[in-house]
């Protein structure tokens, strides 16, 4: 597979991450002294003005198909800007930009500033998506950071916190409530997951595989995503090979539900913080 124009980031304890201008897409993330945590397809083309099939993609203005855009948007096959890259005594943080243009507003016709930031440190992701409407008219949009988590054995794996919680089945078409703590994606018949999980806001998520946790944090997003292909819909997936969906789980914070409204001159944040236990 060919590479993107991408920045590596080093910390002086050895976490590691890489991010691709094309997209503004996170495409690597090792913790300092533990392997790979997210999951890129090998099938990914990296083509400009194509979507990265892995990593972190940028969802925005809109979320997957619930709008008249393209699905996800446009942010993830748009080319970004590099604003800032900073070594710290014991993180590195690298800041993208993406400005609106001819292309975005002929689909979206409105002014904003996206500001991307990716920071590591020892075992732990920080993201931090902000939006600006930079424009002199209201704007909303949905949005999601798209984190694809690597997983050994999806059996082996279960999500705790989302207990209570209302949540929108993409595959059913219905909305039901998530009764039990323990949500467990390789269990027979919840396979091809797809399920939009309302109000998270700032409670964690804790994705347990074995002895590996990751917990997941929010702050800015009102929602969380929990979505696997599974073996038929991956089939499916040019960018994906076959057992592809039994290497990874999607964990993404977004706003969905709700929209984000700016007026001319606000400013949205949203971050989400992944650490290694």
């Amino acid at each position: 597979m060919t590479t993107p124009p991408t920045l590596h980031l080093l910390s002086t304890d050895g976490a590691q991450a890489r991010v691709s201008l094309e997209g503004g897409h996170l495409l690597s993330w090792q913790p300092a002294g533990a392997p790979e945590q997210l999951y890129l397809s090998p099938r990914s083309e990296f083509v400009p003005g194509k979507a990265i099939r892995g990593g972190v993609p940028v969802c925005f203005p809109q979320f997957a198909e619930r709008g008249p855009l393209a699905k996800h948007g446009f942010a993830r096959t748009l080319p970004w800007e590099l604003v800032s890259q900073e070594q710290g005594r014991d993180d590195v943080l690298a800041v993208l930009r993406l400005r609106d243009n001819d292309a975005t507003r002929a689909v979206w016709p409105h002014a904003f500033e996206l500001e991307l930031s990716v920071r590591v440190s020892g075992r732990t992701l920080d993201i931090e998506l902000a939006c600006e409407n930079t424009g002199d008219s209201l704007m909303q949009f949905t949005t999601a950071l798209h984190t694809y988590l690597r997983v050994r054995d999806l059996d082996a794996v279960s999500v705790e916190g989302l207990s209570g919680l209302r949540y929108f089945d993409s595959i059913k078409q219905a909305e039901a409530l998530q009764r039990m703590d323990l949500l467990l994606p390789g269990e027979k018949g919840v396979l091809d997951l797809d399920r939009i999980y309302f109000g998270v806001k700032e409670r964690p998520l804790v994705v347990t595989e074995d002895r590996r946790q990751v917990v997941i944090t929010q702050q800015g997003f009102d929602d969380a995503v929990v979505w696997n292909p599974g073996p038929e819909r991956c089939a499916k997936l040019a960018d994906m090979p076959p057992d592809g969906w039994s290497e990874m789980l999607c964990m993404e914070s977004a706003t969905i539900g709700i929209p984000v409204v700016l007026q001319p001159g606000e400013t949205w944040v949203g971050r989400q913080s992944l650490a290694l236990l």
